[in-house]
């Protein structure tokens, strides 16, 4: 059987980067981590997710994967290069708020960056800022417990809209006319968070290009798999697999089949 791929987030946000995966590497087969028992990452320390981001990056490679994808943006500011270090035979796909192209594309200079607050505090984030603020502003919106109702399959509640609308606002009021959203679990708020900026202003995720990189990075090493026939998807969770299997349903356009959980 051709090695998977692995790819995991704090829980079921870092789907959002699976998709794409999916979409553009279909005949790949992939396994899905979802932390949940540890979600979410963003109010946890340091310490604790570069601790989580070695142990499932252990799991995938007991399970031989030949590449990991970190779907989740505070992982990759807390823990992504320690990682690497601990796993230089298996390349590692990270994800970062998508910086440079909100420079690229604004119109007036003023972009928004809503996140987690570690992911917000890091030094990865500060890195961007200082590589692509030259010329524009960008305001920061940390927002904590939204990732959480995402990952409980709240997404739609009238508490998600009204802390999306919180959070939303001081940004607006700074009149910015692009977007970052900087946790893999925001753009399942997509059309929501869209409604309530307007059409004007463009709202910028990572997926797409994190899926371009995997396979960037997997036909540089020569490991693609064969593109003769589909690959298959597989989803393991650290907490509740019934619960995580509820919330994946509404989420994957696929049959979800079993979600196994791994007491990692």
């Amino acid at each position: 059987m051709p090695y998977p791929v692995g790819v995991f987030d704090s829980g079921i946000g870092g789907v959002s980067i699976l998709l794409e995966i999916r979409k553009l590497l279909n005949h790949e087969n992939i396994m899905y981590f979802a932390d949940s028992f540890w979600c979410p990452y963003g109010t946890k320390s340091v310490e604790q997710i570069r601790g989580r981001t070695l142990k499932i990056t252990e799991f995938f490679a007991s399970q031989k994967v030949k590449a990991v994808v970190v779907a989740c943006n505070t992982a990759c500011s807390a823990g992504l290069d320690l990682v690497r270090i601990n796993n230089q035979d298996i390349p590692i796909i990270g994800v970062e708020p998508a910086v440079k192209p909100a420079h690229d594309i604004t119109r007036n200079g003023r972009i928004g960056v809503l996140s987690t607050n570690l992911t917000l505090q890091g030094q990865k984030f500060s890195i961007l800022v200082e590589k692509f603020g030259n010329g524009v502003e960008i305001f920061t919106q940390p927002a904590p417990g939204l990732a959480d109702l995402v990952d409980q399959g709240k997404k739609d509640s009238p508490e998600t809209l009204d802390m999306l609308n919180r959070f939303l606002q001081p940004l607006l009021a700074r009149e910015i006319d692009t977007l970052v959203l900087g946790c893999t679990h925001y753009p399942f708020l997509k059309d929501a968070i869209q409604k309530i900026c307007g059409k004007d202003i463009v709202i910028l995720d990572t997926g797409l290009a994190v899926a371009k990189q995997t396979e960037r990075v997997l036909r540089y090493r020569n490991i693609l798999g064969s593109r003769e026939e589909e690959g298959t998807v597989s989803f393991y969770t650290s907490g509740e697999a019934s619960s995580v299997k509820e919330v994946l349903e509404t989420i994957w356009p696929e049959s979800v089949g079993s979600v196994t959980r791994v007491d990692i």
